[in-house]
């Protein structure tokens, strides 16, 4: 059965009730719609919980453009161009849930992240963290898994994964060449990694 918003936010609720701290790994490819979901699911259960939850982006922890420089600044968003350690760093402070973390936040228009662009406080009791990789079956990834206590992944088929795609680089000033030279060349490589090399989630969501 692949639960609905209301169902799915009132399982989390449960599943964290009693628990100081409730991690949750929101992952799948690229154009999934991961920002979008872990927002609305963020919000469903402050409707009920006012205050109790957040959402940690895995985008704010990319490589700055001048860390990866020119050779790998053009494959920027794989597995290997995101500060892995500092992610799982973070995410065990979150876990110990005894002071306030801030976690840097991806600014997409400006292609950078932001330091300390969000707090997560010990109010925060369900922490929603989203990104493509935080199920891949590779190291360092894969030394993430622990660390959650609740796995959702989000299936979109592939037609749907490069309209998507295609949309969101001509939003960000791309020509129609442009867009799907990124689409085609650098996402959809990054999307069919993670459908084929990603661990199985608790919970899948169409």
């Amino acid at each position: 059965m692949i639960p609905d918003l209301a169902t799915l936010s009132c399982q989390l609720i449960q599943a964290a009730d009693g628990k100081s701290r409730y991690l949750v790994a929101l992952a799948g490819p690229p154009g999934a719609g991961k920002s979008y979901r872990s927002a609305l699911l963020c919000d469903a259960i402050n409707q009920h919980l006012p205050g109790q939850a957040v959402v940690v982006p895995m985008d704010g922890y990319h490589f700055d453009n001048a860390v990866l420089g020119r050779e790998q600044l053009p494959v920027k968003g794989a597995p290997h161009t995101f500060d892995v350690d500092s992610l799982r760093h973070d995410l065990l402070r979150i876990r110990d849930g005894e002071k306030a973390v801030a976690v840097p936040v991806f600014d997409r228009p400006l292609d950078l992240a932001r330091a300390g662009g969000r707090l997560i406080t010990p109010a925060h009791r369900i922490v929603i963290v989203e990104g493509n990789y935080l199920l891949l079956d590779q190291a360092p990834w894969c030394a993430l898994l622990p660390l959650f206590d609740w796995t959702l992944f989000i299936d979109v088929d592939d037609s749907v994964l490069i309209e998507r795609l295609i949309n969101r680089w001509l939003c960000m000033g791309k020509d129609h060449a442009g867009a799907l030279e990124r689409t085609h060349h650098k996402d959809m490589l990054n999307a069919q990694l993670v459908k084929t090399y990603s661990l199985p989630p608790d919970q899948r969501w169409l």
